[in-house]
Parts: C-alpha cells; sequence; structure tokens
C-alpha cells in the first residue's frame, strides 16, 4: 500500500540547512501493525508526517495505493488526506470551540458528508469505546491531556480510514485506557485491514506491534518483524 523511495527532507533555517532524512526507502502492506521507533530528532515524526501526506519530501518519491503523492497538490492531498488517512497528533489539534462530540464529528461533516443518522452512529460509538460519552458535551479546555488524547484518537478512526498514522497516542494515558486503546486499534486492524504506522516511545505500544522500523539520524538502521 506505502510505498517511499529514497525520500530525503531538508530544512532550511536562515542559512543553515538541516538535513533530516537521507535517503529513506521502504515498503508497508495492506493491514500492518507498524512502530516507527528511534531516539528523540531521529525523524520520526518527520517520516510520519510526509507518509502521511501533512509534508511533501524534499526528493523522493511516496506512492499510496498506486497514486504518487509528491505529484498532488494541496487542494488534492487535503482531499486524499480526508479519504483515505487517519492522523493522530502528539499535539491533539482539537478545534476549541466545537464540544467533544463536535470534534469528532467534524471529518464526517466536512470530508465525507454522510448523513446526520451516521454520523451520529458512529460517533456515540467510538465516544463509548473511548470511554468519553459522558464527556461528549464538553469542550476541549474542560477537559485533561489524558481525555484529549481519547478524542484525539476517536477522531482519527471515525472516518474509517485505510491509514492511521500515530505520532505517540498514548503518551497521555494511563496504563489502563492505552491498553484499551490499542486494543481497539488491533481489533479495527483485524477488522477491517488498517494499516496503523505509530511514531513512540511507549513500550507498550513497541510491544504490540508486527514490524519495528528503527531510525537514527534520519536512516533506517533496523527493520524486523517482531514475534507476534
Amino acid at each position: 500500500m506505502i510505498k517511499a523511495e529514497h525520500l530525503n527532507k531538508t530544512y532550511q533555517i536562515g542559512e543553515l540547512s538541516l538535513e533530516v532524512i537521507k535517503d529513506l526507502s521502504l515498503k508497508i502492506e495492506d493491514g500492518e501493525f507498524v512502530s516507527i521507533i528511534g531516539p528523540s530528532g531521529s525523524g520520526k515524526s518527520t517520516v510520519l508526517n510526509m507518509l502521511g501526506c501533512l509534508d511533501k519530501p524534499t526528493s523522493g518519491e511516496i506512492t499510496i495505493d498506486d497514486t504518487k503523492i509528491d505529484e498532488m497538490n494541496r487542494t488534492q492531498l487535503a482531499h486524499f488526506r480526508g479519504v483515505n488517512i487517519g492522523f493522530i497528533f502528539q499535539s491533539f489539534n482539537l478545534i476549541p470551540v466545537l464540544s467533544v462530540y463536535e470534534n469528532i464529528e467534524y471529518p464526517l461533516i466536512m470530508i465525507q458528508n454522510l448523513p446526520e443518522d451516521e454520523r451520529k452512529k458512529r460517533v456515540l460509538s467510538l465516544l463509548k469505546e473511548v470511554d468519553m460519552l459522558e464527556q461528549k458535551d464538553k469542550f476541549p479546555d474542560q477537559i485533561s491531556g489524558g481525555q484529549k488524547q481519547r478524542v484525539a484518537i476517536a477522531r482519527a478512526l471515525v472516518t474509517n480510514p485505510k491509514i492511521v498514522f500515530a505520532d505517540e497516542p498514548t503518551a497521555n494515558l494511563d496504563s489502563k485506557t492505552a491498553h484499551r486503546i490499542i486494543d481497539l486499534m488491533q481489533k479495527i486492524k483485524s477488522e477491517h485491514n488498517t494499516t496503523f504506522i505509530f511514531a513512540t516511545h511507549d513500550e507498550r505500544i513497541v510491544s504490540s506491534v508486527e514490524r519495528l522500523i528503527t531510525l537514527v539520524d534520519g536512516e533506517i538502521v533496523k527493520d524486523e518483524r517482531t514475534t507476534k
């Protein structure tokens, strides 16, 4: 499903060129449960952002489902993301003026334009799964960091995406909730063949995935299957 070939990413900071990703190539099949690991600053989030169509490589090619991502303009990328991709951000990215319910419902209105009955069914189901049903009418500034993370996870899953990119999705969660969320993602993977790609330091996720890709200084130094 996902094929990256010779990706390079360089950020220009004034007169300084910072090379973050160096000649990175990888392939991820449908339905894989993958974690990108490595020390802070190794480029994990940058890789996730490029594969997730949020940032473009300086050079190299990305193909998802036979679609060349690097050839798309901003509008085409936004539509492609909305139809195919769910993204769980480390910083939540919730809309402050929308309630918990409305934040989760938002992509179903703006991107998929689903009927109200179907939207309600999906949102309430996920609110129950992430244990946020009783908080559905609250606003982001009225809930904790862990609760915001659960809302962000539900929002990413509500569109039934083919691929979910998750940047430290369990960082703000207690162990019980984290394991519940991981179990939910594994259930979705099994039922819908959804591909999950994590960038994380969290051993709870690392121990649950089927494949570990280790990144150091913007390069893949190890790519191994686990014993799952």
